[in-house]
């Protein structure tokens, strides 16, 4: 077990050595990665101050889902396919949103059609 620790003491030990901390009133987290994202509901957060460095401690209600990539298609991509597959605008949109933005893979799909 943890000794009782007065909390007084502990936060003023923690100012000697530096250290400062603060509650963040979050309503949501929510981590986003390459392959899914990490969404924490009713979270307690605490934001820590070491030195210049911040970091942040977590908690509450995790669940995972996956990450939908959705590419950003430029007008001057979309131009670049259909005059390189000859094709319709139609498409060149779908097969750069099939090939997620690469336009290279998006004119070889068109060209072997």
């Amino acid at each position: 077990m943890y000794p009782k620790i007065n909390p007084r003491q502990l936060s003023q030990a923690m100012r000697q050595l530096g250290i400062s901390q603060e509650e963040i009133d979050a309503e949501e987290v929510v981590i986003r990665c390459r392959e899914k994202n990490i969404r924490i509901s009713e979270p307690h957060v605490i934001k820590m101050k070491i030195g210049s460095e911040e970091s942040f401690q977590i908690s509450g209600k995790v669940s995972e889902e996956n990450a939908r990539i959705i590419p950003e298609i430029s007008e001057e991509d979309i131009k670049t396919v259909m005059e390189a597959a000859s094709v319709e605008r139609e498409e060149a949109e779908r097969a750069l949103s099939e090939s997620k933005g690469d336009i290279a893979a998006a004119i070889l799909s068109l060209k072997k059609e």
